[in-house]
């Protein structure tokens, strides 16, 4: 910022401008929700006042949060949370930043399950926020539902989510090397699992490979290692009928598939998503 106790205002444009020259794609976006953040005011508050000025201690705590976008720290980052499914999710240092293409796989598991309201089981892997499963409960008032990572942080930060969200009393968390500690059986297991090949992680966008956790995004040297592992899981762990619903790269539909079927499971549904990449394949327990 260089304007020197600016109106908010001024200091919304300055922002904008500042992010547009630095080349980030949403710049009206990002200076908006870094405004807010550091003067802790709702959006409403800013059209109403927008002349108000901003007082040095308010001037200070936005610089700070523009240094760390300037240094592509991503905004969900810098705000501690993300939304998923309108919900409210606050991130850790081990946890991805919920995207919005993984709607998909909740819209996709919701319309592939005949009723509701019925007594489902679920269970969720590599966890991560928990987005998925606390979305899935949100909608299944009956359904219980155990979300499990290899980190015990994001564990205890998708737990933290669950009861956020009004969902804590149905939701169990635990940590295990995917099915290791499980018996079930279960009628929906759904996953985000680590998919990028190892070689590509560190080619990704910097905001990605510098800022969310190798560990959810290395799926091994061609991408597929927790795919085998979590098929060669459904006949142990699937109800007869019962789903799995996994998300998946953009070039990964046909080698998942191969998989499924190697494993009697049959291919149901898949998915694309708004750029009209596949995202989800949805696989049936015969």
């Amino acid at each position: 910022m260089t304007l020197r106790n600016p109106t908010r205002s001024e200091a919304l444009a300055q922002l904008r401008k500042s992010l547009a020259e630095a080349g980030f794609e949403t710049p009206a976006l990002d200076a908006r929700l870094l405004l807010l953040a550091a003067l802790d005011i709702p959006a409403t508050e800013l059209v109403m006042r927008p002349e108000n000025i901003l007082t040095s201690a308010e001037t200070e705590a936005l610089a700070s949060l523009v240094k760390r976008r300037l240094a592509h720290e991503p905004v969900a980052r810098i705000l501690g949370y993300r939304e998923f499914w309108g919900l409210p999710f606050r991130l850790s240092a081990e946890t991805l930043v919920p995207r919005p293409d993984t709607e998909t796989l909740v819209e996709t598991a919701l319309r592939l399950l005949p009723d509701h309201r019925s007594s489902l089981r679920i269970v969720d892997f590599g966890t991560g926020t928990g987005a998925i499963l606390t979305a899935l409960l949100h909608e299944l008032p009956q359904a219980l539902g155990i979300g499990i990572d290899l980190s015990e942080g994001a564990a205890r930060t998708a737990r933290e989510n669950a009861s956020l969200n009004g969902v804590g009393d149905r939701a169990f968390f635990a940590v295990s090397n995917w099915a290791a500690a499980l018996r079930g059986p279960f009628d929906l297991i759904v996953s985000n699992p680590p998919y990028i090949a190892s070689p590509i992680v560190d080619t990704l966008d910097r905001e990605v490979r510098e800022h969310d956790p190798r560990l959810a995004l290395d799926g091994g040297p061609d991408g597929l290692g927790p795919y085998r592992v979590l098929i060669g899981e459904a006949d142990r762990l699937l109800t007869p009928g019962g789903l799995m619903i996994l998300e998946i790269g953009y070039d990964q539909a046909e080698p998942v598939s191969r998989l499924a079927a190697d494993y009697a499971l049959e291919v149901i549904s898949l998915v694309h998503d708004l750029s009209n990449n596949p995202r989800c394949i949805a696989l049936k327990r015969t």
